[in-house]
């Protein structure tokens, strides 16, 4: 490790450092250790900082420049997939089986990839986040009530950050963003943190901003009231065509 790499200290109440001080290589690689206490994980999203290590490393913390985010008004439906979503009978829920979506990340096969940075340890800190109303969960079903697909993260405020998501059938995965996306534009949210650029997120419509900019809509966003509790009620049920209108 770099010696610049800072060192948390064992208070959950301590500062990060200032994420310009992060390293190039690796992107965003910014401090190492601490714990996984709720009031650090929700101090670290609050400053544009998340966890993201394997079983074995020592537990590191990261922000990126620039940084993936996706605009709650530009969620991508191609043409195809709206079509398939309309004769699909699918429904969207929240907070009703965040246990089984995060165990389905975590163990869903990912091509080109080994293992999984969810380990026990951060399932156990995210079920605990869950626990008191501040991680949740989208959920998808299929007409016969088996999970095709699902998302996971953390709010603070009005800023939502996604932490990882699923397909268990094809399209779940984009299913359940386009039906967070939509919820998130209801209640006036208008980002959702995807931490990390690749290929596939591009294709759903995710954009790269600079961190310095990420960081501008982070504070401003998270200072809003929040209210942390269960979505299952306030997000209430989304059918699946009512992700894929009728374009005229």
């Amino acid at each position: 490790m770099s010696l610049r790499l800072a060192r948390l200290p064992a208070d959950p109440a301590a500062p990060f450092p200032d994420p310009s001080l992060a390293l190039r290589e690796p992107d965003g690689l910014l401090a190492i250790g601490g714990d996984l206490e709720p009031a650090r994980l929700l101090r670290a999203y609050a400053s544009g900082i998340f966890p993201w290590y394997s079983d074995g490393q020592p537990l590191l913390w990261w922000s990126p420049d620039p940084r993936t985010v996706f605009t709650t008004n530009a969620v991508r439906m191609p043409s195809r997939f709206r079509r398939q979503l309309r004769g699909s009978g699918w429904v969207a829920t929240a907070d009703t089986a965040f246990d089984e979506v995060i165990t389905a990340c975590a163990t869903a096969p990912r091509p080109g990839q080994e293992g999984t940075w969810i380990t026990a340890q951060m399932h156990r800190a995210y079920r605990r986040l869950h626990a008191l109303g501040h991680a949740h969960s989208v959920e998808v079903w299929s007409s016969t009530g088996g999970l095709v697909g699902g998302i996971y993260g953390v709010a603070v405020g009005r800023m939502f950050f996604g932490e990882s998501m699923v397909s268990l059938a094809s399209g779940g995965s984009r299913a359940a963003l386009g039906a967070l996306a939509m919820r998130l534009r209801d209640w006036n949210w208008p980002l959702i943190d995807a931490q990390l650029d690749n290929p596939h997120l591009r294709s759903l419509g995710a954009q790269s901003w600079p961190r310095a900019r990420f960081l501008d809509a982070v504070r401003e966003l998270t200072a809003c009231p929040g209210a942390p509790g269960s979505w299952t009620r306030r997000f209430g049920r989304i059918e699946a065509h009512a992700l894929a209108p009728v374009r005229g």
